[in-house]
């Protein structure tokens, strides 16, 4: 049965796209006007647009250079994509948006930021400098129909700082990290390093370490003392540099689907990967829930902004010394915040940061600026308390649907799905042995291997000419291949899904398990080619009218 039929559940998706279309009409109803009123632009995020609402769930996958963010997304494509390419040095020298197409095809960033369907028309205003280092690839990959994956370039260390990218990085990190559902932060358990660019980097997550994951990535490559090192090292920096009392959560792995180094932490890395990607993989039944939570959250931002603006406003004066009060104004912008926080009761976490707030404020003229009106204000508290509170059914509606939204089922998310369609996947579920009926034999690609392939099966003592899930699974993972990669090659060998191997079968697993060793992408469906002769009158006749 083909994965993609259990992607297609139109009612489940009627009420993500009726949230959807409530949360649209409320911004354009109730804070747009506002926004436009307050000049909201000027010193924060652009509006939103459609696209902003529409689109798919997207993941930004950030790090220092060489720390495997290209190899992590082609892990979870577990294909290449174009313009991919890895190496100790910095690779990756521009921000690449991985959406999905059905057909392959590269978009430069100026032709992509004229394109009303997608979200980056607001990327504009950095520039041509940015957009000459932003492309958009399009790659009919299954997992891309369910997310969108944001590729970046390698933040600079110490020695490289003095190198000018000649775009303000920081601030179109900032520009992702606000309209992505999931921000992926690698780094190298071989070179811990905090470097001024990174810590800026941080800056630039400030307020959305909710959206934020730490990997350490490479974690095979050290011993068990020097993970526990290494990890003790990360926590502590990172506590410094984020200002919140959580502690992040941190996933050790080896993400990439080359043979892992057998260490004693073997176990946890499988354990950790997993916990990660299905993470990842129910992005897409959580993206309803994330986007009002932004939508939340640049509205009390908005309330704060407007207060901000009115009060400086009736605190200027109309003609004279207007120059100098204005300096004023600003250098008393943390005093002005704590009156408004006493005087409106809007709380301290809604207002923005202040340093940033006063840059912004230099650059502006204050006779410009609009006083508080009450109807503004009126209908931006009945979005606070009335409209977000009247969605809250149809959030609960779609939690107890959850299970039927669908979520990402391809690459190397197949390890962490735990469907009956999978029946006898030995990397989810042990199984005992059965009777099965023999298969006949008959030449196919494989059949010139075969004696080699009969002799390890033969060693495993099969029953009744078959493996169990178990034994397999046994002499699979001496591999070293991750658990997903490994569960892939099952579930492609594994053609009449009952849960065991014969001698074609596992002859097929080995086959394809020696062609990931030699770099080989693995095959989404099995060719016809590569289906053993006793089993291509049974395929055919199972496969959907």
């Amino acid at each position: 049965m083909s994965i993609r039929r259990f992607w297609s559940s139109p009612k489940t998706l009627g009420d993500v796209n009726v949230v959807t279309e409530e949360l649209k009409n409320l911004y354009y109803k109730r804070l747009l006007p506002i926004e436009k009123h307050y000049s909201f632009h000027h010193f924060h995020s652009p509006s939103y647009e459609d696209a902003d609402f529409d689109n798919k769930p997207m993941v930004l996958v950030m790090g220092q250079y060489s720390t495997g963010k290209t190899t992590f997304i082609r892990y979870l494509l577990e294909e290449e994509f174009p313009g991919s390419r890895v190496g100790p040095e910095p690779t990756t020298d521009c921000f690449t948006a991985l959406m999905y197409g059905e057909e392959e095809r590269v978009t430069p960033g100026n032709a992509i930021t004229v394109d009303p369907k997608k979200p980056f028309r607001n990327l504009d205003p950095f520039g041509n400098s940015f957009l000459n280092r932003f492309q958009c690839v399009q790659m009919p990959n299954p997992v891309l129909e369910r997310i969108s994956i944001i590729d970046t370039p390698g933040i600079l260390t110490a020695a490289k700082r003095k190198l000018s990218r000649g775009y303000d990085f920081q601030a179109v990190l900032r520009w992702f990290a606000e309209r992505v559902d999931r921000i992926i932060l690698l780094f190298d358990a071989h070179k811990l390093e905090f470097s001024d660019e990174l810590t800026r980097a941080f800056g630039a997550l400030y307020g959305y370490e909710d959206k934020l994951r730490v990997v350490l990535n490479k974690a095979d490559r050290v011993d068990s003392q020097q993970l526990m090192r290494v990890y003790g090292a990360l926590m502590w920096s990172l506590g410094k540099v984020f200002r919140t009392p959580e502690i992040l959560r941190i996933y050790i792995g080896s993400f990439w689907s080359e043979p892992r180094q057998r260490c004693d932490h073997y176990n946890l890395i499988e354990l950790e990967e997993e916990d990660l990607l299905t993470d990842i993989r129910n992005l897409p039944r959580n993206a309803a829930v994330r986007k009002l939570n932004d939508l939340v959250k640049r509205a009390r931002l908005v309330r704060a902004h407007a207060h901000i603006v009115s009060h400086l406003k009736q605190e200027m004066p109309t003609i004279f010394c207007r120059e100098s009060k204005k300096h004023n104004l600003i250098y008393e912008l943390p005093v002005i915040f704590t009156k408004i926080q006493q005087q409106h009761r809007v709380p301290a976490g809604d207002f923005p940061d202040c340093t940033k707030m006063q840059e912004k404020l230099l650059g502006q003229d204050f006779s410009k600026f609009k006083t508080l009106k009450p109807s503004l204000m009126n209908s931006l508290n009945k979005l606070l308390t009335t409209d977000i509170a009247s969605l809250v059914p149809l959030f609960q509606q779609q939690e107890q649907r959850k299970k039927s939204l669908p979520a990402v089922l391809d690459g190397e998310f197949l390890g962490t799905f735990r469907r009956d369609q999978f029946k006898g996947d030995p990397f989810k579920e042990m199984l005992k042995d059965d009777e099965v009926s023999e298969a006949d034999s008959d030449e196919w690609a494989v059949e010139k291997y075969k004696p080699k392939y009969d002799e390890i099966f033969y060693n495993l003592s099969p029953h009744n000419g078959k493996l169990s899930g178990t034994k397999v699974k046994e002499w699979m993972t001496t591999t070293h291949l991750p658990n997903s990669v490994l569960a892939h090659i099952w579930r492609l060998a594994d053609v009449d899904r009952d849960g065991m191997l014969d001698n074609e079968e596992f002859a097929l697993a080995v086959h394809l398990i020696e062609g990931k060793l030699d770099g080989h992408w693995l095959p989404r469906e099995l060719p016809s080619h590569l289906v053993p002769p006793s089993k291509r009158l049974s395929t055919s006749s199972d496969a959907p009218a």
